[in-house]
């Protein structure tokens, strides 16, 4: 018997590892390859600068996204305006997760240029809407120009689209509670913070000097709770700190976005704060502040969260970082919990559109939260989030354009929380299907079903609006299968649903001939009987 030295098995094992790497490499190098082609449009190994760039744009990933930004600033270097097979591999290498999701359409919204041509023409439907009028109670937003209107999304894969004035700065007023509130509860958790706030609708309007049965501010999305929101968020810091840590975490969440502090909107805040002390000292005469509490302090800081500046575009990243659980899309930068997005998101549903809330639910069915400089963020949980900037506000101080854009956005699309039960029930598109993909998937379902002689998972997707005429890539339609495999109950029923016994597959066959080949007598009378008739 040989005896196997040491030596020669290390020699072995690195020969299996070689082996290993060399077969990894070759499936990374497989992987690069099939994504140079889908881009090497004229296959002459060669890819445009130019095309590649209009590849991303067109998937919604913009050149200052930073998941691109060592290959944006690669390609700027480069001589010539196209790149080989090796030049594309390298400047992949740290890239390949997003680009092989763009070529593959594997991103939040597969078909984004066709989503952004629907959000174009529901902005251009809504800017001649010019109902409203701008905020008077602070004089800074009095003096808005009434006619700004901007719409900016983003999704969960960080594609990103936006019109109109996108870059112009607005105030968060209201718009920040809801990420105040995430701040809290990350901070002391959901038992502690609503020790201190409660969790319902009001009922009544956002400054109302009035508290719940318990003595607390009814939810974070009204100014009491807000405020109280503001007590528990690092009480233990100056307040200098205090603002800069909510700056900071403003800036992760939005991807580093356009972020500022408008200080003649501050001192506006302040001087007209009457109703805002008001309820400060009555919650602190109802004992529902933390133990020491200092009240103008908290108060100086909630107008200082209400002064901070974005743009609609920077908003829309902050909406789309909730969508995504927390973490932002376009970075990656984990500020949140799932949980705690999942509180706030419950609590924007369903008190975060000031009275109109409840009809906001019904209507739109989804998280949401204005404010009275014009915003409104929209958060489509796993999806997108978009945000809208129009001044001119209705009676209750929401935008009016943002109002229509969100109705007509879900009339549209199948985005309310409730229209997965509504399944061909409704023409609303779904932009996470890739194109037709929905009918293919129909049209696998309905001929599965047929060929297993399933009747009720017939009738049930033919209920649900999927035409019985619909064939897959060989022709092939529902009738073909139930005929071939001698199901006549179902060839009865599709024969009653208008199933066209005539439909012939790419190699010219019927439902009848596929009966007569297999020797299915029973469906074969059934057709010839419908045919005499």
């Amino acid at each position: 018997m040989k005896l196997q030295t040491s030596g020669s098995k290390s020699r072995k094992n690195t020969q299996k590892n070689n082996l290993s790497s060399n077969v990894a490499n070759d499936m990374i190098t497989g992987e690069y390859f099939k994504m140079f082609s889908a881009l090497d449009l004229d296959a002459d190994g060669l890819i445009s600068i130019k095309d590649l760039f209009e590849k991303l744009r067109e998937a919604g990933i913009l050149e200052n996204d930073p998941r691109i930004s060592q290959i944006a600033q690669s390609l700027q270097h480069f001589p010539s305006s196209q790149i080989n097979f090796a030049q594309f591999k390298l400047l992949a290498s740290s890239n390949s997760g997003i680009l092989k999701n763009i070529i593959q359409k594997r991103l939040a919204i597969p078909d984004f240029h066709l989503f952004c041509q629907d959000i174009f023409t529901i902005y251009q439907k809504v800017k001649p809407n010019h109902k409203g009028h701008v905020a008077t109670y602070i004089p800074q937003l009095a003096r808005v120009n009434p006619e700004y209107f901007s719409v900016a999304v983003t999704t969960v894969s960080g594609q990103r689209f936006s019109l109109g004035d996108a870059k112009t700065l607005f105030c968060l007023q209201s718009v920040n509670k809801p990420i105040n509130y995430c701040l809290a509860l990350e901070e002391h958790g959901t038992d502690l913070v609503h020790k201190h706030i409660g969790r319902e609708p009001s009922g009544k309007g956002f400054n109302e000097l009035s508290l719940n049965s318990t003595g607390l501010p009814h939810n974070p999305m009204i100014n009491a709770g807000a405020i109280m929101c503001c007590s528990l968020i690092r009480p233990e810091m100056n307040l200098a700190d205090r603002f800069d840590f909510i700056l900071q975490s403003w800036q992760r969440l939005s991807g580093n976005g356009q972020l500022s502090f408008n200080n003649p909107v501050y001192l506006s805040e302040r001087e007209t704060a009457d109703r805002n002390f008001a309820l400060g000292y009555f919650m602190r005469e109802k004992g529902a502040f933390p133990p020491h509490t200092n009240l103008v302090q908290t108060l100086e800081f909630y107008f200082q969260c209400c002064s901070i500046e974005t743009d609609t575009e920077s908003l829309s990243v902050v909406a789309a970082s909730l969508a995504n659980g927390g973490i932002c899309p376009i970075t990656g930068d984990k500020i949140l919990s799932p949980i705690t997005v999942q509180h706030c998101l419950s609590l924007m549903g369903s008190c975060g559109m000031y009275d109109f809330s409840g009809e906001f639910a019904f209507t739109i069915g989804l998280p949401s939260k204005s404010g009275v400089s014009g915003a409104i963020m929209l958060v489509i949980p796993n999806v997108l989030g978009l945000a809208i900037w129009s001044p001119r506000l209705d009676q209750l101080g929401n935008s009016v354009r943002g109002i229509e854009f969100c109705q007509k956005l879900v009339d549209l699309y199948n985005f309310h929380v409730y229209d997965n039960i509504l399944v061909g029930a409704s023409n609303k598109k779904d932009p996470r299907l890739k194109k037709n993909s929905s009918q293919i998937e129909a049209v696998v379902q309905l001929c599965w079903a047929a060929s297993q002689g399933d009747l009720c998972e017939v009738q049930n997707l033919i209920a649900n609006g999927i035409d019985p005429n619909w064939a897959d890539y060989d022709g092939r339609t529902a009738l073909h299968l139930a005929a071939c495999e001698g199901h006549a109950h179902v060839v009865k029923y599709l024969i009653s649903q208008n199933a066209n016994i005539s439909a012939t597959d790419r190699w010219k066959s019927t439902p009848l001939f596929d009966a007569k080949r297999e020797n299915k007598l029973d469906v074969v009378k059934i057709i010839e009987s419908y045919l005499k008739n």
